[in-house]
């Protein structure tokens, strides 16, 4: 297989079976190679270190294609005041592309991107590029999704800015964050204008933050979705320090959040779906007909719940969508008449129908003492979709007698 020179600034390109000649790459070895109107058909290859000075990269409505060798013989750099390397033409750009390269901006007031989305469905997406000592990595609005993969922050304070809706989502992975500076309180993802994320912002970040530095100041508002803010496998230390009860890391959200699903964390809290509720009160179950079920009695207090709620008395709820499958354990001791059979039953309610999980009869002892009770110490599984929720109910299979849940009996659920 022969190569061909196709032009000046060319690099070779293999000509194929057919004898046709591959011309999708340029050579870039100044900045003056990245000025003016660049062609989306074309890959700009980063030949070396690049002095940009006040040159700019217009990204055109079709987008732009970015390749290096790698990141440490392939930079874009500048170190010029007031300076933004990449920039949107009237009306907006298209996809922008790029890998195995680095770059530095590290000017007052300087920053890497000011990028607005043609059309709200192209993607910003990277891989194995570093930035180092960035003053700001800068502005992005309105694109369909981003995607980093084994990309670095190295120094500097290179917080990014996402503006508008983004409707498919960001997720960073295999990524790294290092020397970062301990005066700034810019975090590393910033919500700007207007800025909310339809579907997922998910990342395992290895990071280090500075002294000051949250690591996002997004909201629980910002999206829409249950489950997807997910932080999935992330370290997260500062100054080299693990401290889970680190506020400052996510200044606006906490793991236990609707959108939040955070899971085998290092340096932050972790998700654990479900919720818990006990008797906090005692009150009388009156019983009228015999094997006539009716919800147990009492004030219950919940607690800990996470994607749950308690829309009334005794009852708890999935308002998540992930998980599904639930395990609901009870501990549970009712007085009642002696020698009487009390049935208790956990109800799971779906667009307001009742039925039956589960049921558990057992005797009511005649403890010496006085105290006629009946233990029910259990675990069965549960399918709970979004806004399903489950109670218990009681019954007396042998009579009418009267019962009381008694002080502290408690029930919870979590997933599997």
């Amino acid at each position: 297989m022969s190569l061909t020179y196709n032009s000046p600034g060319m690099i070779p390109s293999q000509a194929g079976q057919n004898g046709q000649t591959l011309a999708t790459r340029t050579v870039v070895t100044k900045a003056s190679d990245l000025a003016g109107i660049l062609d989306s058909t074309i890959e700009y290859y980063i030949d070396g270190i690049i002095d940009m000075g006040t040159q700019t990269i217009e990204v055109p409505s079709t987008g732009l294609n970015l390749r290096g060798g790698s990141f440490d013989i392939s930079q874009l750099i500048s170190s010029e005041d007031n300076y933004t390397m990449f920039v949107s033409p009237v009306g907006g750009s298209g996809n922008v592309l790029g890998q195995d390269y680095s770059i530095t901006t590290s000017g007052t007031n300087s920053k890497v991107y000011d990028l607005t989305d043609a059309t709200g469905f192209n993607a910003f997406e990277f891989s194995r590029v570093n930035y180092n000592g960035c003053t700001s990595l800068g502005d992005i609005y309105n694109y369909r999704q981003g995607l980093e993969t084994g990309t670095g922050r190295f120094g500097g304070s290179p917080s990014l800015t996402l503006h508008g809706t983004w409707v498919g989502g960001f997720r960073i992975t295999t990524s790294i964050v290092r020397s970062m500076s301990d005066t700034t309180t810019e975090p590393l993802f910033k919500a700007g204008t207007a800025f909310q994320m339809n579907s997922r912002f998910l990342t395992d970040i290895n990071c280090d933050l500075g002294t000051l530095q949250p690591f996002c100041d997004f909201t629980t508002a910002m999206f829409p979705n249950p489950s997807t803010v997910q932080i999935q496998g992330a370290l997260f230390s500062r100054d080299g320090v693990f401290d889970a009860n680190d506020v400052n890391i996510f200044s606006n959200l906490l793991a236990s959040n609707l959108a939040c699903d955070w899971t085998n964390n290092l340096g932050i809290s972790n998700t654990f779906v479900g919720g818990s509720t006990q008797c906090d009160l005692e009150v009388l179950t009156e019983i009228v007909t015999q094997n006539a079920p009716l919800p147990i009695a009492g004030t219950f207090g919940a607690s800990d719940l996470q994607h749950f709620d308690s829309p009334a008395n005794g009852q708890l709820r999935h308002i998540g969508i992930k998980p599904i499958e639930y395990i609901c354990l009870h501990n549970f001791v009712l007085e009642g008449t002696a020698n009487n059979d009390y049935k208790i039953s956990l109800v799971k309610v779906s667009g307001g129908t009742p039925t039956i999980v589960r049921s558990y009869t057992r005797p009511i002892n005649n403890l010496s003492g006085g105290r006629d009770v009946a233990f029910y110490t259990g675990t069965t599984s549960a399918i709970l979709n979004q806004n399903e929720y489950v109670f218990w109910e009681v019954s007396n299979e042998s009579g009418t007698g009267d019962c009381t849940l008694e002080l502290d009996s408690n029930w919870q659920v979590r997933e599997r």
